[in-house]
């Protein structure tokens, strides 16, 4: 398919999933497994496709020397472009200050929660008793009841029983660091949203992580990795059987050219799942906006978030339009829109499925044979890039963890600043390249300020449309990378001859 008509193929799959999904949600969540199947076959594809293009790229190098030099670089690449990333988060986020929001009642509402200003309540013993008010059903769980009345202004832990007028109440009430005492009756009441439980229980130091990433290098079962689509450990040895390949010289030949007619049969497989991937992509958005109840569920979300949503989606565009750009322009000495358009399919397709991974395969197609880098580069920088290169993921964590304090009414000063920089950065490399997984790295970043994990449950509900636009960004760093490490490779290689 020729990259025009491929391109137009997605975008139509998109608007036609869109729409499907948004105006009706049951028929988008029936036709889901359809992109399911889509992201199945690229997966499928991931791990033949990073072990054949790695071990022939390390092989095509010639010298198994002239890896330090490329390794270096696309390290230094990779977190330098990540740092970057983070900083640009930190800046917007400390300037627009979308944490910052107008009264109690809003802040209240962002966390999901609701406030009833007009309801009369009653304690006896350990009970609240709402004299005129029934609860909606979905507060029925754990809670934070914060009485309005002005003596018995505090937080009070309970537990609904039921979705009756009573809750069960105990804890203790504090009001400008003292006791306050709560009336036996009074007006108005906020109910907080409940913590959410899928998140506690993570106890992640940096140096857990850094010893977590070191540990995954080396796999103790390869073929587990493999079934696991686990990259890290697989690129490890794919690295060093390329390199032990190029040294031995006639007695490798079969074996380097195995691997070499692996790659390229790989591709042809890539070649033809993009026939349907206009469909696949289609289907994944259509589910998706289907799971949140269409556009009458999810805009409600985006609006009440939107200007957390905005400073997100600013950062990523200033990283994605202005910063690589620049990077794209002053290193690799490349034009810019034709770059751009012939990477178009693999952001779009990252955009539809969350993930760097599943967008491999396309990725190094329009590396390889739009762009014009080298399959030596591309099969070394892209694969090590879908595992440690998160420039969106990273900035994303930036702005989500200093919204979460914003919002909490929490100052964050220069020393947590430079901890949210340097644990953003670190966590992002991390992050696998799966969809979601920057949710699982921000507990880190969270506990390293002192934040409270069940935090994240701010921004679950746009957070599944703010994972795609990351992971787009994410891609689209991992490209331009790659063509910036090329030129350098080849001018290196010219020196050499």
């Amino acid at each position: 398919m020729k990259n025009n008509g491929l391109l137009a193929g997605i975008v139509a799959g998109i608007a036609a999933g869109s729409l499907l999904g948004g105006f009706a949600p049951e028929a988008g969540t029936a036709v889901s497994f359809i992109g399911h199947l889509f992201i199945r076959f690229l997966m499928m594809l991931v791990v033949p496709l990073v072990v054949a293009a790695m071990v022939s790229g390390v092989c095509k190098l010639g010298d198994v020397r002239k890896l330090g030099p490329l390794g270096l670089r696309t390290v230094f690449y990779y977190l330098s472009t990540t740092a970057l990333s983070v900083i640009t988060g930190i800046v917007l986020v400390l300037t627009i200050h979308p944490g910052k929001l107008s009264s109690p009642e809003e802040q209240v509402s962002a966390r999901g929660g609701l406030t009833l200003p007009d309801v009369t309540y009653r304690i006896e013993g350990n009970r609240l008793y709402l004299e005129n008010h029934r609860l909606p059903k979905e507060f029925s769980a754990s809670h934070t009841i914060c009485l309005n009345d002005q003596q018995a202004v505090g937080r009070i832990v309970s537990h609904l029983r039921s979705r009756t007028e009573h809750f069960e109440v105990s804890g203790w009430r504090q009001k400008n660091g003292k006791a306050a005492t709560v009336s036996p009756q009074g007006k108005g009441i906020t109910i907080d949203r409940p913590l959410d439980e899928r998140f506690s229980g993570e106890e992640r130091s940096i140096v857990d992580i850094l010893r977590e990433v070191l540990e995954g290098l080396v796999p103790s079962n390869l073929f587990r990795a493999m079934a696991e689509n686990d990259i890290l450990p697989i690129i490890t040895f794919s690295l060093l059987l390329g390199a032990v390949l190029s040294t031995l010289g006639e007695q490798g030949r079969p074996v380097i050219d195995f691997f070499q007619s692996l790659n390229e049969a790989i591709m042809k497989l890539v070649h033809l799942v993009m026939y349907v991937a206009p469909v696949g992509i289609g289907a994944l958005i259509a589910g998706r906006l289907g799971d949140a109840g269409g556009f009458a569920g999810f805009l409600p979300e985006l609006l009440k978030l939107g200007s957390y949503t905005l400073t997100v989606i600013a950062g990523l565009l200033i990283h994605a339009l202005v910063t690589l750009p620049l990077l794209l322009k002053l290193f690799g000495k490349t034009g810019v829109a034709g770059f751009a358009k012939n990477t178009s399919p693999a952001l779009l397709t990252a955009f539809s499925t969350a993930s760097s991974a599943a967008t491999l395969p396309l990725t190094v197609e329009c590396a390889e044979e739009k762009n014009g880098v080298s399959p030596r580069t591309a099969g070394f920088v892209l694969p090590l890039g879908a595992t440690i290169n998160m420039d969106g993921t990273a900035l994303y964590e930036a702005v989500a963890v200093i919204f979460i304090a914003q919002i909490n009414g929490i100052t964050l000063g220069i020393p947590e600043l430079s901890i949210v920089f340097l644990t953003a950065t670190l966590a992002a490399v991390g992050a696998a390249g799966i969809p979601e997984a920057g949710l699982v790295t921000m507990v880190l970043v969270l506990k390293a300020v002192g934040l409270p994990v069940e935090g994240i449950a701010l921004i679950l509900a746009v957070d599944w449309f703010l994972d795609r636009c990351r992971t787009t960004v994410n891609v689209w760093g991992d490209s331009v990378g790659a063509r910036i490490i090329d030129r350098y490779a080849n001018n290196m290689n010219d020196g050499a001859r």
